[in-house]
């Protein structure tokens, strides 16, 4: 599979996010470079090829959970494993779990 530049450091931001924490999509296009490519950041997380991309991590600016591949539920279920807390869809304390990427 081939991927992008743009791709590549997509998911080489992503891959710093830690666990326990998240960071959002704006987040990532900021600390790529491209302030304003946050929905396509979403959409080159869509098609990770790597497993070991946390993009589950990524969530939208308010605290929404966001999208994911496998389905929003999945992404719940995951980050609650890894420590970060959800409710109604939301990160349930968006300000300790955000992880700035700068």
């Amino acid at each position: 599979m081939q991927i992008t530049d743009f791709e590549r450091k997509v998911y080489a931001a992503c891959s710093k996010i830690r666990k326990g924490r998240v960071s959002t999509y704006v987040e990532i296009a900021r600390a790529i470079g491209n302030p304003n490519a946050s929905r396509a950041v979403g959409n080159a997380l869509n098609k990770n090829p790597f497993r070991k991309v946390p993009c589950h991590r990524v969530v939208c600016s308010d605290g929404r959970i966001g999208g994911f591949a496998h389905g929003p539920k999945r992404k719940r279920i995951i980050l609650e494993k890894e420590g970060v807390g959800t409710e109604k869809g939301r990160i349930r304390d968006f300000g300790r779990a955000f992880q700035p990427l700068r």
